[in-house]
Protein backbone atom coordinates (compact mmCIF):
# COMPACT_ATOMS: atom_id res chain seq x y z
CA UNK A 1 0.00 0.00 0.00
CA UNK A 2 1.21 3.51 -1.54
CA UNK A 3 0.43 6.24 1.22
CA UNK A 4 1.82 10.00 0.29
CA UNK A 5 1.27 13.20 2.75
CA UNK A 6 0.81 16.61 1.38
CA UNK A 7 1.55 19.01 3.74
CA UNK A 8 1.12 22.80 4.64
CA UNK A 9 -1.33 23.24 1.48
CA UNK A 10 -4.61 25.49 1.16
CA UNK A 11 -7.56 22.88 0.08
CA UNK A 12 -9.44 24.07 -2.31
CA UNK A 13 -13.18 22.05 -2.04
CA UNK A 14 -15.34 23.08 -5.21
CA UNK A 15 -18.15 21.01 -3.75
CA UNK A 16 -18.10 22.60 -0.61
CA UNK A 17 -17.22 26.09 -1.69
CA UNK A 18 -14.53 26.54 0.72
CA UNK A 19 -10.64 27.03 0.94
CA UNK A 20 -9.04 26.40 4.09
CA UNK A 21 -5.56 25.61 4.86
CA UNK A 22 -5.29 21.45 6.05
CA UNK A 23 -3.09 18.75 4.93
CA UNK A 24 -3.98 15.61 2.60
CA UNK A 25 -3.34 11.69 2.51
CA UNK A 26 -3.24 9.59 -0.51
CA UNK A 27 -3.69 6.02 -0.12
CA UNK A 28 -3.26 3.87 -3.52
CA UNK A 29 -4.67 5.98 -6.11
CA UNK A 30 -7.09 7.80 -3.61
CA UNK A 31 -7.50 10.18 -0.72
CA UNK A 32 -7.81 8.44 2.14
CA UNK A 33 -7.72 11.42 4.80
CA UNK A 34 -8.37 15.16 4.59
CA UNK A 35 -6.37 16.79 7.75
CA UNK A 36 -7.73 20.53 8.64
CA UNK A 37 -5.38 22.82 9.80
CA UNK A 38 -2.91 20.85 12.46
CA UNK A 39 -5.24 17.86 12.93
CA UNK A 40 -2.47 14.90 13.33
CA UNK A 41 -2.11 12.56 10.54
CA UNK A 42 -3.55 8.88 10.85
CA UNK A 43 -0.92 6.32 12.22
CA UNK A 44 1.40 4.51 9.64
CA UNK A 45 4.05 6.22 8.35
CA UNK A 46 3.53 7.60 4.85
CA UNK A 47 6.11 6.61 2.17
CA UNK A 48 6.48 9.79 0.81
CA UNK A 49 5.71 13.61 2.47
CA UNK A 50 5.08 16.52 0.15
CA UNK A 51 5.54 20.06 1.83
CA UNK A 52 3.89 22.35 -0.10
CA UNK A 53 4.81 25.27 1.38
CA UNK A 54 1.56 26.90 1.81
CA UNK A 55 0.35 26.58 -2.10
CA UNK A 56 -2.97 25.75 -3.23
CA UNK A 57 -4.42 22.31 -3.53
CA UNK A 58 -7.01 21.60 -6.06
CA UNK A 59 -8.72 19.04 -7.81
CA UNK A 60 -6.90 18.23 -11.19
CA UNK A 61 -8.47 19.81 -14.30
CA UNK A 62 -11.03 17.96 -16.40
CA UNK A 63 -11.22 19.43 -19.90
CA UNK A 64 -13.77 18.85 -22.02
CA UNK A 65 -13.05 19.36 -25.83
CA UNK A 66 -9.28 18.53 -26.92
CA UNK A 67 -8.55 17.75 -29.91
CA UNK A 68 -5.44 15.55 -30.30
CA UNK A 69 -4.54 15.11 -34.02
CA UNK A 70 -4.08 11.02 -33.83
CA UNK A 71 -4.96 9.59 -35.87
CA UNK A 72 -4.29 11.89 -39.60
CA UNK A 73 -2.16 14.65 -38.26
CA UNK A 74 0.68 14.01 -35.84
CA UNK A 75 2.60 16.49 -36.96
CA UNK A 76 0.21 18.94 -35.20
CA UNK A 77 -0.09 16.90 -31.76
CA UNK A 78 0.04 13.56 -30.35
CA UNK A 79 -1.00 11.94 -27.38
CA UNK A 80 2.18 11.83 -26.21
CA UNK A 81 2.97 16.12 -26.30
CA UNK A 82 -0.96 16.37 -25.65
CA UNK A 83 -0.34 14.59 -22.36
CA UNK A 84 2.60 16.14 -21.20
CA UNK A 85 1.05 19.58 -21.92
CA UNK A 86 -1.69 18.62 -20.08
CA UNK A 87 0.42 17.62 -17.06
CA UNK A 88 2.46 20.54 -16.93
CA UNK A 89 -0.74 22.92 -17.17
CA UNK A 90 -2.71 20.87 -14.02
CA UNK A 91 -5.22 18.81 -16.48
CA UNK A 92 -5.46 15.22 -15.25
CA UNK A 93 -8.60 13.98 -17.05
CA UNK A 94 -8.88 15.17 -21.12
CA UNK A 95 -12.15 14.73 -23.66
CA UNK A 96 -10.28 14.39 -26.53
CA UNK A 97 -12.42 15.59 -29.87
CA UNK A 98 -13.53 13.20 -32.76
CA UNK A 99 -12.59 15.86 -35.72
CA UNK A 100 -9.71 13.93 -36.83
CA UNK A 101 -8.60 12.45 -40.08
CA UNK A 102 -10.45 10.42 -40.29
CA UNK A 103 -13.18 11.18 -38.33
CA UNK A 104 -13.78 8.91 -34.67
CA UNK A 105 -16.72 7.57 -36.40
CA UNK A 106 -16.25 3.90 -35.67
CA UNK A 107 -15.52 1.19 -33.17
CA UNK A 108 -12.28 0.12 -34.53
CA UNK A 109 -10.70 3.80 -34.61
CA UNK A 110 -11.66 4.77 -31.29
CA UNK A 111 -9.84 1.47 -30.26
CA UNK A 112 -6.95 2.93 -32.10
CA UNK A 113 -7.12 6.32 -29.83
CA UNK A 114 -7.17 4.30 -27.01
CA UNK A 115 -4.73 2.21 -27.15
CA UNK A 116 -2.57 4.85 -28.58
CA UNK A 117 -3.51 7.17 -25.38
CA UNK A 118 -2.78 4.47 -23.12
CA UNK A 119 0.52 3.88 -24.25
CA UNK A 120 1.66 7.58 -24.43
CA UNK A 121 -0.23 10.00 -22.45
CA UNK A 122 0.56 10.37 -18.65
CA UNK A 123 -3.09 11.78 -17.82
CA UNK A 124 -6.74 10.14 -18.01
CA UNK A 125 -7.59 10.26 -21.68
CA UNK A 126 -11.44 9.80 -22.37
CA UNK A 127 -12.62 9.61 -26.36
CA UNK A 128 -15.36 10.91 -27.62
CA UNK A 129 -17.24 9.80 -31.17
CA UNK A 130 -18.53 11.52 -34.15
CA UNK A 131 -22.33 11.85 -33.56
CA UNK A 132 -22.79 11.59 -37.62
CA UNK A 133 -21.04 9.11 -40.08
CA UNK A 134 -18.07 11.14 -41.12
CA UNK A 135 -19.19 14.36 -39.10
CA UNK A 136 -21.35 14.89 -42.61
CA UNK A 137 -24.50 15.30 -40.69
CA UNK A 138 -26.31 12.84 -43.10
CA UNK A 139 -26.55 9.37 -41.12
CA UNK A 140 -25.83 8.88 -36.87
CA UNK A 141 -23.09 6.83 -35.94
CA UNK A 142 -23.43 3.53 -34.22
CA UNK A 143 -24.27 5.31 -30.96
CA UNK A 144 -24.55 2.21 -28.56
CA UNK A 145 -21.31 -0.12 -30.23
CA UNK A 146 -19.10 3.35 -29.65
CA UNK A 147 -20.21 3.54 -26.42
CA UNK A 148 -19.35 0.03 -25.62
CA UNK A 149 -15.96 0.27 -27.23
CA UNK A 150 -15.49 3.48 -24.69
CA UNK A 151 -17.00 6.67 -26.36
CA UNK A 152 -17.93 9.43 -23.13
CA UNK A 153 -19.88 11.65 -25.30
CA UNK A 154 -20.66 12.27 -28.98
CA UNK A 155 -20.21 15.04 -30.91
CA UNK A 156 -19.74 16.61 -34.37
CA UNK A 157 -17.50 19.69 -32.98
CA UNK A 158 -17.78 22.83 -35.17
CA UNK A 159 -19.49 20.53 -37.78
CA UNK A 160 -23.30 21.96 -36.84
CA UNK A 161 -25.87 19.08 -37.90
CA UNK A 162 -27.95 21.25 -40.49
CA UNK A 163 -30.50 18.17 -41.25
CA UNK A 164 -32.63 18.93 -38.02
CA UNK A 165 -34.58 15.39 -38.76
CA UNK A 166 -30.91 13.97 -38.47
CA UNK A 167 -29.93 15.67 -35.58
CA UNK A 168 -33.94 14.53 -33.59
CA UNK A 169 -32.81 11.09 -34.58
CA UNK A 170 -29.62 10.44 -33.17
CA UNK A 171 -31.05 12.60 -29.69
CA UNK A 172 -33.40 10.01 -29.65
CA UNK A 173 -31.38 7.07 -29.88
CA UNK A 174 -29.01 8.56 -27.67
CA UNK A 175 -31.19 9.11 -24.89
CA UNK A 176 -32.20 5.54 -25.52
CA UNK A 177 -28.87 4.50 -24.71
CA UNK A 178 -28.08 7.31 -21.69
CA UNK A 179 -25.59 8.85 -23.81
CA UNK A 180 -24.08 12.48 -23.58
CA UNK A 181 -24.49 14.57 -26.99
CA UNK A 182 -22.30 17.74 -27.08
CA UNK A 183 -23.16 20.25 -29.44
CA UNK A 184 -21.90 23.48 -31.52
CA UNK A 185 -24.45 26.19 -31.09
CA UNK A 186 -24.36 28.37 -34.15
CA UNK A 187 -26.13 28.60 -37.25
CA UNK A 188 -23.95 26.87 -39.65
CA UNK A 189 -25.28 29.41 -42.56
CA UNK A 190 -24.96 32.67 -40.95
CA UNK A 191 -21.45 31.56 -39.39
CA UNK A 192 -20.04 30.28 -42.82
CA UNK A 193 -16.82 32.05 -43.81
CA UNK A 194 -16.86 34.29 -40.59
CA UNK A 195 -13.91 35.64 -39.05
CA UNK A 196 -14.80 38.29 -36.48
CA UNK A 197 -18.34 39.38 -34.46
CA UNK A 198 -19.99 41.72 -36.91
CA UNK A 199 -19.74 45.16 -35.24
CA UNK A 200 -17.60 48.43 -35.19
CA UNK A 201 -14.54 46.92 -34.71
CA UNK A 202 -14.96 44.17 -37.86
CA UNK A 203 -16.17 46.64 -40.18
CA UNK A 204 -12.79 48.67 -39.90
CA UNK A 205 -10.83 45.84 -40.01
CA UNK A 206 -12.60 44.45 -43.43
CA UNK A 207 -13.38 41.30 -41.32
CA UNK A 208 -16.15 38.83 -42.62
CA UNK A 209 -18.26 38.68 -39.59
CA UNK A 210 -20.99 36.89 -37.95
CA UNK A 211 -23.97 37.93 -35.47
CA UNK A 212 -24.14 36.87 -31.72
CA UNK A 213 -27.89 36.17 -32.95
CA UNK A 214 -26.54 33.18 -34.78
CA UNK A 215 -25.49 31.93 -31.60
CA UNK A 216 -28.19 32.15 -30.06
CA UNK A 217 -30.70 30.84 -33.30
CA UNK A 218 -28.35 27.58 -33.18
CA UNK A 219 -29.09 27.18 -29.37
CA UNK A 220 -32.54 27.99 -29.45
CA UNK A 221 -33.17 24.83 -32.22
CA UNK A 222 -30.82 22.66 -30.19
CA UNK A 223 -33.35 23.44 -27.41
CA UNK A 224 -36.51 22.63 -29.03
CA UNK A 225 -35.20 19.34 -30.11
CA UNK A 226 -34.39 18.67 -26.20
CA UNK A 227 -37.98 19.94 -25.32
CA UNK A 228 -39.06 16.78 -28.40
CA UNK A 229 -36.25 14.01 -27.36
CA UNK A 230 -35.48 14.35 -24.29
CA UNK A 231 -31.63 13.56 -24.72
CA UNK A 232 -28.80 14.53 -22.57
CA UNK A 233 -26.92 17.62 -23.95
CA UNK A 234 -24.01 20.32 -23.30
CA UNK A 235 -22.97 23.06 -25.12
CA UNK A 236 -19.59 23.18 -26.19
CA UNK A 237 -19.00 26.88 -26.18
CA UNK A 238 -21.94 29.61 -25.06
CA UNK A 239 -19.69 33.15 -25.40
CA UNK A 240 -22.46 35.70 -26.02
CA UNK A 241 -24.68 37.61 -23.82
CA UNK A 242 -27.49 36.89 -26.24
CA UNK A 243 -27.65 33.00 -25.66
CA UNK A 244 -27.85 33.25 -22.05
CA UNK A 245 -31.54 33.76 -21.48
CA UNK A 246 -32.42 31.03 -23.69
CA UNK A 247 -30.55 28.61 -21.57
CA UNK A 248 -31.29 29.80 -18.23
CA UNK A 249 -34.72 28.82 -19.69
CA UNK A 250 -34.10 25.68 -20.60
CA UNK A 251 -32.42 24.87 -17.08
CA UNK A 252 -35.63 26.68 -15.51
CA UNK A 253 -37.61 23.96 -17.51
CA UNK A 254 -35.98 20.90 -16.33
CA UNK A 255 -34.21 20.08 -19.29
CA UNK A 256 -30.96 17.97 -19.02
CA UNK A 257 -28.94 20.81 -20.82
CA UNK A 258 -25.66 22.04 -19.71
CA UNK A 259 -23.11 24.26 -21.13
CA UNK A 260 -19.33 25.22 -21.03
CA UNK A 261 -16.98 28.15 -22.40
CA UNK A 262 -13.24 28.39 -24.24
CA UNK A 263 -11.26 30.41 -21.68
CA UNK A 264 -10.04 32.55 -25.02
CA UNK A 265 -13.51 33.97 -24.81
CA UNK A 266 -13.07 34.76 -20.63
CA UNK A 267 -10.15 36.35 -21.11
CA UNK A 268 -10.23 38.26 -24.37
CA UNK A 269 -11.97 39.44 -26.25
CA UNK A 270 -12.41 41.20 -30.29
CA UNK A 271 -9.96 44.15 -29.83
CA UNK A 272 -6.85 41.72 -29.68
CA UNK A 273 -7.64 40.90 -33.51
CA UNK A 274 -6.07 44.36 -34.02
CA UNK A 275 -3.08 43.46 -36.39
CA UNK A 276 -4.71 40.72 -37.95
CA UNK A 277 -2.79 38.35 -35.58
CA UNK A 278 -4.33 35.03 -36.86
CA UNK A 279 -3.80 33.22 -33.20
CA UNK A 280 -6.27 35.26 -32.30
CA UNK A 281 -8.61 33.59 -34.68
CA UNK A 282 -10.87 31.19 -32.99
CA UNK A 283 -14.42 29.29 -33.30
CA UNK A 284 -16.52 30.65 -32.61
CA UNK A 285 -14.42 34.44 -33.32
CA UNK A 286 -13.63 36.51 -30.33
CA UNK A 287 -16.66 38.78 -29.18
CA UNK A 288 -17.25 42.22 -27.55
CA UNK A 289 -15.97 43.19 -24.20
CA UNK A 290 -19.88 43.61 -22.75
CA UNK A 291 -20.16 39.69 -24.49
CA UNK A 292 -16.99 38.68 -21.69
CA UNK A 293 -18.61 40.34 -18.75
CA UNK A 294 -21.50 38.52 -19.34
CA UNK A 295 -20.13 35.28 -19.82
CA UNK A 296 -18.07 35.62 -16.78
CA UNK A 297 -21.17 36.69 -14.71
CA UNK A 298 -22.99 33.49 -16.17
CA UNK A 299 -20.29 31.62 -15.15
CA UNK A 300 -20.12 32.94 -11.60
CA UNK A 301 -23.83 32.38 -11.61
CA UNK A 302 -23.69 28.96 -12.38
CA UNK A 303 -25.76 29.54 -15.43
CA UNK A 304 -22.84 28.45 -17.82
CA UNK A 305 -21.76 25.03 -16.02
CA UNK A 306 -18.44 24.42 -17.16
CA UNK A 307 -14.80 26.19 -18.58
CA UNK A 308 -12.84 24.16 -21.45
CA UNK A 309 -9.45 25.16 -23.03
CA UNK A 310 -10.94 24.05 -26.34
CA UNK A 311 -7.34 23.09 -27.51
CA UNK A 312 -6.61 23.48 -31.47
CA UNK A 313 -3.43 22.64 -32.21
CA UNK A 314 -2.54 24.21 -35.94
CA UNK A 315 0.83 24.29 -37.32
CA UNK A 316 2.54 27.57 -39.01
CA UNK A 317 1.82 26.76 -42.48
CA UNK A 318 -2.73 26.83 -40.86
CA UNK A 319 -1.73 29.90 -39.00
CA UNK A 320 0.89 32.27 -41.21
CA UNK A 321 -1.91 33.30 -43.87
CA UNK A 322 -4.25 36.09 -44.57
CA UNK A 323 -6.79 36.31 -41.27
CA UNK A 324 -9.46 35.06 -43.54
CA UNK A 325 -7.71 32.43 -44.94
CA UNK A 326 -5.68 31.35 -41.75
CA UNK A 327 -6.85 28.01 -39.79
CA UNK A 328 -9.28 28.90 -36.05
CA UNK A 329 -8.07 27.43 -33.16
CA UNK A 330 -5.14 27.87 -30.50
CA UNK A 331 -3.27 25.65 -28.07
CA UNK A 332 -4.16 25.99 -24.55
CA UNK A 333 -3.46 23.20 -22.60
CA UNK A 334 -0.50 24.95 -20.52
CA UNK A 335 -2.34 28.11 -20.61
CA UNK A 336 -5.71 27.18 -19.24
CA UNK A 337 -5.13 27.46 -15.22
CA UNK A 338 -2.68 30.54 -15.59
CA UNK A 339 -5.44 32.07 -17.71
CA UNK A 340 -8.20 31.30 -15.70
CA UNK A 341 -6.83 32.89 -12.94
CA UNK A 342 -7.10 35.89 -14.34
CA UNK A 343 -10.39 35.85 -13.19
CA UNK A 344 -9.22 35.14 -9.74
CA UNK A 345 -6.70 38.12 -9.71
CA UNK A 346 -9.41 40.35 -11.05
CA UNK A 347 -11.98 39.67 -8.49
CA UNK A 348 -14.38 38.01 -10.57
CA UNK A 349 -13.97 34.68 -9.23
CA UNK A 350 -13.19 32.96 -6.25
CA UNK A 351 -11.17 29.73 -6.28
CA UNK A 352 -13.66 27.30 -5.52
CA UNK A 353 -15.92 28.65 -7.92
CA UNK A 354 -13.26 28.51 -10.74
CA UNK A 355 -12.71 24.93 -9.66
CA UNK A 356 -16.37 24.21 -10.16
CA UNK A 357 -16.07 25.38 -13.63
CA UNK A 358 -12.20 24.00 -14.02
CA UNK A 359 -12.85 20.47 -12.50
CA UNK A 360 -16.48 19.85 -10.62
CA UNK A 361 -18.67 20.05 -13.36
CA UNK A 362 -17.22 18.45 -16.15
CA UNK A 363 -16.36 15.41 -13.89
CA UNK A 364 -20.32 15.37 -13.02
CA UNK A 365 -21.33 15.92 -16.16
CA UNK A 366 -19.25 13.21 -17.78
CA UNK A 367 -20.21 10.48 -14.58
CA UNK A 368 -16.97 10.72 -13.31
CA UNK A 369 -15.75 10.01 -9.97
CA UNK A 370 -12.99 13.28 -10.62
CA UNK A 371 -13.07 16.69 -9.62
CA UNK A 372 -13.85 16.51 -6.28
CA UNK A 373 -11.69 17.34 -2.33
CA UNK A 374 -13.30 14.35 -0.51
CA UNK A 375 -12.21 10.89 0.99
CA UNK A 376 -12.69 8.01 -1.45
CA UNK A 377 -12.36 10.16 -4.58
CA UNK A 378 -9.34 9.68 -6.94
CA UNK A 379 -6.35 11.90 -6.18
CA UNK A 380 -5.90 13.42 -9.48
CA UNK A 381 -4.72 16.33 -7.97
CA UNK A 382 -3.08 20.03 -9.00
CA UNK A 383 -0.19 21.78 -6.54
CA UNK A 384 -0.35 25.81 -7.95
CA UNK A 385 0.88 28.86 -6.84
CA UNK A 386 -1.76 31.09 -7.44
CA UNK A 387 0.76 34.33 -7.54
CA UNK A 388 3.77 33.46 -8.87
CA UNK A 389 4.29 35.53 -12.42
CA UNK A 390 5.86 34.75 -15.64
CA UNK A 391 6.06 36.14 -19.08
CA UNK A 392 4.74 33.13 -21.59
CA UNK A 393 7.14 32.26 -24.06
CA UNK A 394 5.54 29.74 -26.45
CA UNK A 395 8.25 28.36 -27.53
CA UNK A 396 8.78 25.97 -23.97
CA UNK A 397 5.15 24.84 -24.57
CA UNK A 398 4.84 21.13 -24.59
CA UNK A 399 2.26 20.88 -27.30
CA UNK A 400 3.94 20.41 -30.82
CA UNK A 401 2.50 23.09 -32.18
CA UNK A 402 2.69 26.73 -30.77
CA UNK A 403 -0.10 28.73 -31.41
CA UNK A 404 -1.15 30.67 -28.33
CA UNK A 405 -2.59 33.65 -27.95
CA UNK A 406 -0.79 34.42 -24.87
CA UNK A 407 2.50 34.41 -26.37
CA UNK A 408 4.50 37.29 -24.36
CA UNK A 409 1.43 38.03 -22.24
CA UNK A 410 2.19 38.76 -18.42
CA UNK A 411 0.53 35.61 -16.71
CA UNK A 412 0.36 34.90 -12.74
CA UNK A 413 -0.37 31.15 -11.83
CA UNK A 414 2.10 28.22 -11.89
CA UNK A 415 1.94 24.73 -11.55
CA UNK A 416 4.24 23.06 -9.17
CA UNK A 417 2.85 19.36 -9.29
CA UNK A 418 0.15 17.13 -11.01
CA UNK A 419 -0.88 14.09 -9.65
CA UNK A 420 -2.71 11.20 -11.48
CA UNK A 421 -4.26 8.53 -9.30
CA UNK A 422 -1.47 9.43 -6.56
CA UNK A 423 1.49 9.68 -9.09
CA UNK A 424 3.37 12.52 -10.16
CA UNK A 425 2.77 13.24 -13.73
CA UNK A 426 4.74 16.49 -13.96
CA UNK A 427 6.50 18.58 -10.84
CA UNK A 428 8.03 21.89 -11.82
CA UNK A 429 12.18 22.20 -12.00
Amino acid sequence: MTRTLITNAILIDPDARTETPGSLLIEDGRIAAILQGDDAAPSGQPARIIDANGKHLAPGIVDIGVKVCEPGERHKESFRSAGRAAAAGGVTTIATRPDTLPAIDSPEVLEFTRRRANEAAPVNVLPMAALTKGRLGREMTEIGFLMDAGAIAFTDCDHVVQDTKVLARALTYARACGALVIAHPQDPNLSKGAAATSGKFASLYGLPAVSPMAERMGLDRDIALLEMTGARYHADQITTARALPALERAKRNGLDITAGTSIHHLTLNELDLAGYRTFFKVKPPLRSEEDRHAIVAALRDGVIDTISSMHTPQDEESKRLPFEEAASGAVALETLLPAALRLYHSGDLDLPTLFRALSLNPARRLGLEAGRMAVGAPADLVLFDASKPFVLDRATLRSKSKNTPFDGARMQGRVMATYVAGAPVYEAE
